[in-house]
């Protein structure tokens, strides 16, 4: 296999790594201190537009970098070495998940109205597929809202929850149970739902741990939502089946761009380590020290392998829902341990936002849950271990 980058992606992680030295973390306190607002957003894009860096994961069709999934996870873990990095370039949550899987199903009119908008960073948007208990969080066949098919249309009732981007959002994808089988009750159906649609009601903002995103993690209710025809994403029934085009590669990203927050925080930590005096030598020097140092370069390194090699499955057209679960348990640990020894390394003030590694500390831990908590990856991972084993002792 060869690791090695082309000239252009060596030139563009260049410029992103950059820019984001220069232009984005020098924002970063502000941000934390009163929020992270579309008027932030706005800035951070145009700078980026303006650097030539802009969206490096979305197609060249829509203005974006048009680099393979191989690529993206190296251009995408250098925007990820701030928290607002992916923000300024167009390639956060939940958005560049919806780029994507836009791209891939939406109709010509479709693309014109809410993929090409979305894009270039004109709009945001949400992805609504959580629901409060008993309906789909880890278990999506737990579907509570419905879609009814009537006359021109369909109408949507139900509840959402910790639909992160929400407030702000232009529109919202959304996920109904019904729309296949003869009777149309069977299956799950996405739609495109404006923001403006009387039947949709934001409520209130979840307050969550991690900050570092315009729109918060909100309640929805979906009020028999009208919507037309046209608003159906895909073919009806055949929702659960678009969702993997998206979830997949989004497991991914997520990586990517955790992996650059993870290797920020060990950087800080290996600076003050270096620089800090305890017991009579630098806190490099110390046993202890040293082992967690060592721990997270290891970690770093398996979990960056790991992804580029499970992006270049998907690329070559390998089955790739358990490369991905695989993946994503292993990263999203990874990274976890990688800033809580950080943390431990950086003593009191590895707790703080002034040092960051508090702020990635906190944003990083929902990622063991969302796109599928790890024990429902695990779960899925043993399944088809054990599979194989009884294929292997029939055959």
């Amino acid at each position: 296999m060869d690791f090695s980058f082309s000239p252009r992606v060596a030139d563009w992680r260049g410029r992103i790594s950059e820019f984001v030295a220069a232009t984005v973390i020098p924002r970063e306190q502000v941000a934390f201190a009163h929020g992270v607002d579309d008027e932030l957003r706005r800035d951070l894009q145009a700078a980026a537009k303006l650097a030539g860096i802009f969206a490096p994961q979305a197609s060249a069709e829509l203005g974006g970098g048009g680099f393979t999934l191989v690529e993206s996870a190296v251009l995408l873990e250098v925007a990820g070495y701030s928290l607002l990095g992916p923000l300024a370039l167009g390639c956060h949550a939940p958005d560049e998940g919806n780029i994507h899987m836009l791209d891939v199903i939406a109709t010509p009119a479709q693309r014109e109205r809410y993929l090409r908008p979305l894009a270039t960073g004109e709009v945001r948007s949400c992805f609504a597929m959580t629901e409060p208990a008993p309906g789909a969080g880890s278990d999506p066949a737990a579907l509570r809202t419905a879609a009814r098919q009537v006359d021109g249309g369909w109408v949507i009732s139900g509840e959402k929850h910790l639909i992160t981007g929400a407030d702000g959002a232009a529109f919202a994808v959304v996920m109904a149970a019904g729309g296949g089988g003869s009777d149309g009750t069977s299956g799950a159906t996405m739609f495109l739902v404006d923001a403006d649609n009387p039947g949709w009601e934001l409520k209130e903002h979840a307050r969550t741990i991690d900050t570092t995103m315009p729109g918060g993690h909100c309640r929805i209710l979906l009020n028999d939502v009208f919507v037309p025809d046209a608003a159906v994403l895909g073919e009806p029934g055949r929702g659960f089946a678009y969702a993997q085009v998206r979830l997949a590669p989004a497991r991914l990203t997520h990586c990517m761009r955790w992996m650059g927050a993870a290797q920020r925080a060990h950087d800080i930590a290996l600076d003050r380590a270096i620089g800090r005096e305890v017991f009579g030598r630098a806190l490099a020097e110390q046993g202890m020290a040293q082992a967690m140092i060592a721990d997270n370069e290891i970690d770093l390194t398996a979990a960056r392998v790991m992804l580029w090699h499970c992006c270049w499955e998907q690329e070559v057209g390998t089955p790739g829902t358990e490369a991905s679960s695989r993946t994503k348990v292993f990263v999203s640990e990874a990274v976890n341990r990688v800033v809580d020894r950080a943390v431990q390394l950086t003593g009191g003030m590895g707790t703080t936002e002034e040092l960051v590694i508090g702020r990635i500390f906190a944003d990083i831990r929902a990622f063991r849950i969302y796109d599928g908590a790890s024990e429902v990856h695990r779960m899925s991972i043993a399944r088809h271990a054990v599979k194989r084993a009884r294929s292997r002792q029939d055959g």
